[in-house]
């Protein structure tokens, strides 16, 4: 039988040999050498990058299945679901970090707006062979945690930014003026999906919430998304469930009450209509 849900995995289960800290920065071959029960599907409870310098193979966050190839650069945040096919001659480099740890010199929302982190773009970066600005930074903050120089949680703290900024100019070309706008309004409703998606899935709430209209609010998601909020939410919820269905022993009454819903009945309809089959169907599908 599957255990009731996929395990979530801790900042203090990957311990670096220099002992506990709020980040950690490996190899990714060592990492894989020393932990391997992560190639199982399996969440955390902190955010993570994963760049890969060598070697090919397949991740899949979410249900979603993405290349794994030289020059990506994969970003998850906390509660996602992934597992790996990686092979022998994998190379590259991890980095977690908790979100206090971050948020203690860099607070505000920065951290949730990243587009990867969203919840509404792609949690991964296909880097042209060429690039070594990202890497040449996950090479030196790899350096910089073999050892205990001094400072060096403000050090790792700086090297994150830079990363989390750099990578961010390779989503998309920086955008100005209304777009600029546009842009950020995704980010926060993306982020607020996050947060409410179990209670609130009407466009209204989160129209209300970031202080728009709704029609504004589905403008923005069709032009800058090509997607309508109504579809972005669904799609959260029926990701979620997916997530259960595939990793659980809940029965679906179980998974309807965990996302919120009060009748399974409609629960059922609901996940057939965006998903295009029944939650039974889908769990025999992906056992």
């Amino acid at each position: 039988m599957k255990p009731t849900a996929p395990p979530v995995l801790a900042l203090t289960s990957f311990p670096p040999s220099a002992g506990p800290r709020p980040y950690y920065v490996a190899g990714l071959a060592e990492h894989l050498a020393r932990f391997p029960h992560v190639r199982e599907p399996h969440a955390h409870d902190f955010y993570l990058l994963i760049y890969v310098t060598e070697g090919a193979g397949l991740h899949t966050i979410d249900q979603v299945t993405y290349e794994l190839r030289p020059g990506s650069l994969f970003f998850l945040a906390p509660g996602q679901v992934h597992h790996w096919q990686l092979p022998p001659e994998v190379q590259g480099y991890v980095v977690f970090f908790s979100a206090e740890f971050y948020l203690f010199r860099y607070p505000g929302p920065r951290l949730y707006e990243y587009p990867f982190f969203a919840g509404v773009h792609p949690p991964v970066l296909y880097l042209p062979p060429t690039e070594t600005e990202l890497l040449g930074l996950l090479q030196r903050l790899h350096a910089e945690t073999r050892a205990e120089p001094p400072q060096q949680a403000e050090v790792v703290r700086a090297y994150l930014l830079l990363l989390l900024e750099l990578a961010a100019r390779h989503v998309a070309a920086p955008a100005t003026g209304a777009a600029a706008l546009a842009q950020q309004q995704i980010r926060q409703f993306g982020a607020l999906l996050n947060q409410h998606y179990r209670q609130q899935r009407t466009v209204q709430q989160y129209a209300d919430m970031l202080h728009l209209t709704a029609n504004h609010l589905n403008a923005v998601c069709r032009r800058v998304l090509n997607k309508t909020a109504s579809a972005l939410i669904h799609e959260r919820v029926v990701v979620e469930a997916q997530r259960l269905l595939a990793h659980s022993a809940l029965s679906v009454a179980q998974v309807a009450d965990e996302l919120g819903f009060d009748d399974p009945s409609y629960f059922g309809r609901y996940f057939r209509k965006y998903a295009g089959l029944p939650p039974e169907a889908y769990r025999q599908q992906h056992r």
